[in-house]
């Protein structure tokens, strides 16, 4: 990193910088971890690294299946170049089978398959604690255009059919994930993008033989093993083989230890 650039937000798990062009921004991963709304904090190494490969990946795939997203190209190991998007302040939250706060709202058993896929919205307040809200309320308050919504939930089903495919191809269950969008203007026209990241952070990812669990879900109950959950949903990608370049390698031996054994969700 260079202290030259300007720095024009800091996240929770990400810094963003001014970008080489106009329109562009540097958005650097860091290893810092967080939970319940960042009551809980903490740090897993590497993890910067390998959600920046992971987020790369998927969001160069899902641009192949024509979904329109803010990631132009990797720079390093810790950065990408995105376009600048003014973000949409809703986060999307869609699920495929019962986990996280779903279980403690309604009182449903965690591995619980959903008769069919759920979309939630948050209003994006870590104040407030990123309230679940309605899509009245989003009209309401103009957060988003009936438009816009229209747009987020088509992508948000179309992500999630290829990202369910995508993982059931290397023995993982998508059990659920969160994403952002933004728009881009031209002139007095906007388009809605896919923005922020898809990584082990904002997903729940399940070995689909054992149950494992492969997400940060390992740092929220301390379960232990998060460096090695993220580096096997990356491994399972093709992202920790040979492909790495100069100060990119990664030692899988010395992480080839089973993680922690968790029973087998229930059907």
């Amino acid at each position: 990193m260079s202290s030259r650039r300007r720095q024009v937000y800091e996240g929770k798990a990400k810094i963003l910088y001014e970008g080489p062009e106009p329109g562009t921004l540097i958005q650097y991963f860091k290893d810092d971890a967080t939970a319940f709304n960042a009551q809980k904090k903490g740090t897993i190494n590497g993890k910067g690294v390998i959600n920046n490969r992971i987020s790369e990946h998927v969001f160069t795939r899902l641009a192949h299946i024509g979904i329109p997203t803010h990631f132009i190209r990797r720079l390093n190991m810790r950065e990408q170049l995105v376009r600048q998007v003014e973000i949409i302040p809703i986060e999307v939250i869609v699920r495929n089978v019962a986990a996280g706060s779903l279980t403690k709202r309604l009182g449903i058993e965690e591995g619980e398959p959903l008769p069919h896929t759920l979309i939630e919205y948050c209003y994006k307040d870590d104040a407030l604690g990123d309230p679940f809200v309605s899509e009245e309320e989003i009209a309401c308050f103009n957060w988003a255009s009936h438009e816009e919504m229209q747009d987020i939930s088509s992508m948000a089903i179309r992500i999630n059919d290829f990202m369910c495919g995508m993982f059931a191809a290397i023995g993982i269950r998508l059990i659920d994930f969160k994403i952002e969008f933004g728009r881009i203007w031209d002139g007095d026209f906007s388009r809605t993008i896919l923005a922020d990241e898809i990584s082990p952070d904002g997903c729940r990812l399940w070995d689909i033989a054992t149950g494992e669990k492969l997400d940060k879900d390992r740092f929220r109950r301390d379960l232990g093993g998060e460096e090695q959950a993220y580096q096997e949903v990356a491994r399972r990608l093709g992202l920790l083989q040979d492909d790495n370049t100069p100060g990119e390698v990664f030692d899988m031996s010395a992480h080839r230890s089973r993680l922690r054994t968790s029973p087998k969700p229930k059907k």
